[in-house]
């Protein structure tokens, strides 16, 4: 070892690794050429390419594809790399030194550029309820490639060069382009973070709901697309045509086909099972062995529940055996087409009725489940037998028959189970009362309502934990929903939350009737707390008082009770000064300062600009320690030790590599000069070989 790795301190060019990969395949399409700055890169000879891939490419403007203007620019926009940075605010935190939560105030697209190489597939749960297209303004602003245009987070409002974010009225000729430019280079990189067996889920009104289709179609693939749901709120009975007062959800899977090897089956508890069950558990203690008792004691508790209770519906399932209760089930095959044969009565010794369809399953099959006791024959052979379908499925009852028509199973060891339709649904006030009594007022006027959406996520991640993002985090609600659905199930998720400061001073004068008024709810409540006037700082703060109440009502023991949250704002780079053109900055001033620092950033800062360069997962533990004068950093318990002093001498270098990290970083300035870093370096090569030294 006798140079350390420079890093780069900028997010992943895509473009790049893109190249990377095809070389990789097909090393002879390589050549070589300088790029803008005069640097040696491989480039892509296309004609070779189009030779290789020659039976599967396709040409000409007469292609099934999805277009409009601007978008070129938006598929550049999700490759170009930054040159910014998160900063992490304790302040602003949770449980900074224990959760596994993030927070991420700025920028999405900006936000997933600089996390993207820290959760490379490792998403399990995307949900974004983006800004509909409704004719107002899309404070989104997607072009990334100039270092001029940098945001003033201090108006949070406009560019350096005082450009005002865009605006999309319905008068503007690209109204649909502006939001399909938005959301695309987004879902590219959305797709990045999603792992395998990951899905991402969609909110959409009619507006864009084709649009967004066919984008999504593109981005993910068509066929990986999933379902449409409908999720419908409430009438609205001043309409003039119809009431229109449904919205979509758009669900794709990264890899459908993935699922289906993993024989993935998505079912959720059926509405009100476990009240029935725990009902039947205290009749049982009260009655003892007499299944008939028991029997009579629940028919009449579900006369007794009022009709809006979920259990009601379960009504069917009153009859009881030592299995738990159960009720008659049809026992012939799904869409006709099943086995015919003779089924021989156990008292008469006569040939049951077949049903028209057919047995449901096959001789070998049926006569297991007779065994079992889960067939029930008539008083005589004129009828076919029927099947018990028990609330609390007993071993070996799960239904075998793959099909669509079935709304009904069960797994080995919990209560049955059911597929969620296409369409639910959930009166919109519900979510604005809970949201109100949350934080004291009215401050947003159209919530998603997170019980809704933590059943909606309990489905698709199918019994697992995992990371779950949101990068319109909007009023937080997809953080609540995360932990309401830990607290519920015991299942341990983290979430990844993003949010753009919108300051509401200028929502408010924007804004008309009731939409004033919360709004003037929004920044009366922030002003009394002395906190920034920007939906991010709601969106902090319902958080945090979600996960307080919670946390507070917890019902499973065995989930870790996360619902912290590190905060970090997107920022620019904590380099003093970013390489630029040649016409911006001349190379004579560049060349003394660009390893140095800016002096409000601390080694905090400049840490976590490392851990995202080298792609490392930013919720990891950081402690601080000191060696001799110098502070020591600690990431993740010794995997990666860091000195970012401006002076580095032999004795902290020497105590970092005894405690032999995976990595080691200091400052490339930290070193007087080159006779210091080449001692450096031979200090780790004795004490540390296996160690990978990093320079900033």
């Amino acid at each position: 070892m006798t140079k350390p790795d420079k890093l780069e301190l900028q997010s992943a060019d895509v473009t790049r690794k893109n190249v990377e990969a095809l070389a990789a395949l097909f090393p002879h399409i390589v050549t070589e050429g300088l790029d803008d700055d005069g640097k040696l890169v491989h480039q892509i000879d296309l004609e070779a390419l189009q030779q290789e891939l020659s039976d599967y490419t396709v040409g000409g403007k007469e292609l099934y594809q999805i277009d409009w203007p601007g978008k070129l620019a938006a598929e550049f926009a999700s490759n170009a790399p930054i040159g910014k940075t998160l900063r992490p605010n304790r302040a602003d935190s949770v449980a900074f030194d224990t959760t596994k939560n993030l927070l991420v105030e700025g920028d999405n697209l900006e936000a997933l550029k600089l996390l993207q190489e820290s959760f490379l597939g490792k998403v399990r749960l995307i949900y974004i309820d983006p800004p509909y297209n409704t004719g107002g303004d899309l404070v989104y602003r997607d072009d990334f490639s100039s270092s001029k245009q940098e945001y003033l987070w201090q108006s949070r409002q406009v560019n350096e060069v005082g450009e005002k974010l865009a605006s999309n009225t319905e008068s503007n000729g690209r109204f649909h382009s502006d939001w399909l430019s938005m959301i695309y280079p987004r879902l590219r990189l959305a797709k990045r973070f999603l792992a395998q067996d990951g899905v991402i889920l969609v909110s959409i009104d009619d507006a864009e709901q084709a649009s967004l289709r066919r984008v999504m179609d593109e981005v993910f693939g068509e066929q990986n697309f999933v379902a449409q749901l409908v999720w419908e709120k409430g009438r609205k009975n001043d309409a003039k045509f119809f009431s229109i007062g449904h919205e979509y959800v758009l669900v794709y899977a990264k890899s459908k086909s993935f699922l289906r090897e993993q024989n993935v089956s998505w079912r959720e508890e059926k509405p009100g099972a476990r009240e029935v069950w725990e009902e039947y558990l205290l009749l049982r203690e009260a009655h003892g062995a007499d299944d008939e008792a028991i029997e009579h004691a629940l028919t009449s508790w579900y006369k007794n529940l009022p009709k809006s209770h979920p259990a009601k519906k379960l009504a069917r399932t009153r009859h009881v055996d030592a299995n738990g209760p159960w009720r008659d089930d049809n026992i012939s095959w799904p869409g006709g087409g099943g086995p015919h044969y003779d089924l021989r009565h156990p008292v008469t010794g006569q040939a049951c009725a077949v049903p028209e369809a057919g047995w449901r399953y096959g001789e070998d099959e049926m006569k297991r489940r007779i065994a079992l006791g889960l067939i029930v024959f008539r008083d005589d052979h004129t009828l076919p037998p029927f099947r018990k379908s028990h609330l609390r499925p007993v071993a070996g009852e799960v239904n075998d028959v793959d099909d669509g028509a079935d709304e009904e199973s069960g797994d080995d060891t919990g209560l049955a189970v059911q597929v969620r339709g296409s369409y639910f649904y959930k009166q919109s006030q519900v979510s604005v009362r809970h949201l109100r009594n949350l934080m004291g007022a009215q401050v947003f006027n159209n919530p998603k309502d997170h019980e809704v959406l933590s059943r909606l996520f309990e489905y698709v991640l199918g019994g697992k934990g995992g990371i779950v993002m949101d990068f319109f985090a909007g009023s937080g609600t997809t953080a609540e929903a995360v932990f309401e659905l830990c607290a519920r199930t015991g299942l341990n998720c983290s979430v990844i939350l993003v949010q753009l400061p919108e300051l509401l001073e200028d929502n408010f004068k924007a804004a008309t009737g009731s939409a004033k008024t919360t709004i003037q709810n929004a920044i009366k409540l922030l002003e009394d707390l002395d906190k920034p006037l920007t939906i991010a700082e709601l969106t902090k703060l319902r958080v945090q008082r979600a996960g307080a109440q919670v946390l507070a009502k917890r019902q499973a023991s065995d989930w870790n009770g996360d619902v912290g949250f590190r905060a970090f704002t997107v920022d620019t780079t904590n380099k003093a000064i970013v390489e630029t053109s040649p016409e911006a900055t001349e190379q004579q001033q560049l060349a003394g300062l660009i390893d140095t620092f800016k002096s409000e950033r601390s080694s905090i800062d400049i840490l976590f600009e490392a851990l995202l360069d080298s792609g490392l997962d930013v919720t990891s533990s950081v402690a601080s320690e000191t060696v001799g004068k110098h502070e020591v950093l600690d990431f993740d318990d010794g995997f990666m030790l860091a000195c970012l002093d401006d002076e580095i001498d032999d004795e902290v270098v020497r105590a970092i590599a005894m405690r032999k990290p995976a990595t080691a970083i200091f400052k490339d300035s930290g070193f007087g000069n080159d006779d210091e870093r080449i001692n450096a370096m031979q200090v780790f090569a004795l004490l540390a070989p296996d160690a990978v030294v990093k320079v900033l």
